[in-house]
């Protein structure tokens, strides 16, 4: 079965379904690509992804190793790249101090976070800046 559903709206927009779930995102093409930048792009979405999958992942491991995850929050900015049009580089802040962890588990999270699938994912060539508050 199919993941996600993508329709194009025109304006250089599209409508992106969660075939499961039922839940909606919409995507513009951005200011700097002729486009009007009143949603994520596709390549915000990957940014996005990156850092919700480090935050997820992360979950996960507290989870399976009995690690209390109070919570955490993350931000990226992305930075483009011309010819070919690409993402150049992320940098992402992430900002675990709710959780008192102590060094070796910092140490833990660091390593889970960066090797989640995502990170896996994406092209070599792009630059990725992790600034990690615990």
């Amino acid at each position: 079965m199919a993941t996600a559903r993508i329709e194009y709206l025109g304006g250089l927009r599209t409508k992106c379904t969660h075939l499961k779930s039922g839940t909606e995102i919409l995507t513009d093409a951005p200011t700097d690509n002729h486009g009007k930048g009143e949603a994520f792009s596709p390549t915000d979405l990957v940014a996005t992804a990156y850092v919700s999958c480090m935050i997820s992942i992360i979950g996960i491991y507290c989870n399976e190793h009995n690690l209390e995850m109070v919570g955490g929050t993350g931000e990226v900015t992305k930075t483009m790249a011309s010819g070919p049009r690409r993402i150049e580089r992320l940098e992402i802040g992430l900002d675990l101090s709710m959780n008192k962890w102590n060094e070796e588990i910092q140490k833990r999270i660091v390593r889970v976070a960066e090797a989640c699938p995502v990170a896996k994912s994406v092209s070599e060539l792009m630059k990725v800046d992790i600034v990690y508050i615990f």
